[in-house]
């Protein structure tokens, strides 16, 4: 006998890669829709997960917040962290990426953004993961992804820069008048920031890392402001950035009170939230 689904059971995308939810065999990778999804324009996919300074995942989260982006879809995945959340009311949830749609206005591009409580945990898992979603954003008619990050340099700068790295370098140019420096960040980008956009371009799509100068071991909203500011002139979307300013004014100055009392070799001070010291901790550079 065929088993009923609840009218508002939540729908599964088709994801090639991905296998079935089976409640035996517990969550593999998989994304499901909590709502349908609308008939999008020129859809752009942006990326902000946890990173280096939380700067993708501040920049992310507050778009989201701001121009209350609608969640259409969750993904779930094995290879994320062995662990469950517990919520402030005492129950608990899963890890997760969230997937909102943001309907632009004057039509010119519609927003996809991907944001999160983790990055998958292995190189291997993340090549999956990543293909996931970039099934996903194709099936929706993506052709250009811009993922958010930091970009650490080991101080406190008085001015914020970013920095970019394209897919192609004829983009360049254009992305230039937004105020990204090209040519000036080394290295490479570890995680989606970096997958998304590799295997982005072997499907032939188009896309940018933005890059916030940050210090690399405190969460940066201050880098985060910045990269939305930028992200904003590049899409042509008025987003506030209000609450990072007053966020990234509270943070510096007790970054600074931290790194004063390190140079006397005192304690730190009590409630700054840190993130790893040691370049080996820092498992997502940007």
């Amino acid at each position: 006998m065929k088993e009923k689904k609840p009218k508002n059971a939540p729908k599964q995308s088709k994801q090639p890669d991905s296998q079935p939810l089976d409640k035996r065999r517990g969550i593999r990778t998989e994304i499901l829709m909590s709502e349908a999804m609308p008939k999008l324009t020129n859809p752009v996919l942006i990326e902000g997960l946890p990173g280096i300074g939380f700067v993708g995942k501040l920049a992310a989260d507050h778009m989201v917040e701001e121009l209350k982006a609608k969640k259409v879809a969750e993904l779930y995945s094995h290879h994320f962290p062995h662990q469950i959340l517990i919520n402030k009311d005492g129950s608990i949830r899963m890890l997760n990426n969230e997937l909102y749609i943001f309907k632009d206005p004057n039509k010119k591009n519609d927003l996809i953004v991907l944001v999160g409580d983790v990055q998958p945990m292995t190189p291997e898992s993340q090549y999956e993961v990543m293909n996931v979603i970039l099934n996903f954003a194709e099936e929706h008619g993506v052709k250009q992804v811009l993922t958010l990050g930091g970009y650490g340099i080991g101080r406190i700068t008085d001015k914020t820069r970013v920095f970019g790295a394209v897919t192609d370098k004829r983009d360049a140019e254009g992305y230039k008048k937004h105020g990204i420096l090209f040519g000036v960040a080394e290295g490479s980008i570890l995680g989606a920031a970096g997958l998304l956009l590799g295997l982005g371009k072997m499907r032939g799509m188009n896309g940018i890392c933005i890059m916030g100068e940050t210090h690399g071991n405190y969460i940066d909203h201050k880098a985060a402001k910045k990269v939305i500011e930028t992200l904003s002139s590049i899409l042509g979307i008025k987003i506030n950035t209000d609450k990072l300013e007053k966020k990234a004014k509270e943070s510096e100055e007790m970054i600074r009170k931290i790194e004063e009392e390190s140079r006397k070799g005192e304690a730190p001070v009590s409630g700054m939230m840190e993130l790893p010291k040691k370049p080996e901790d820092l498992s997502y550079i940007r």
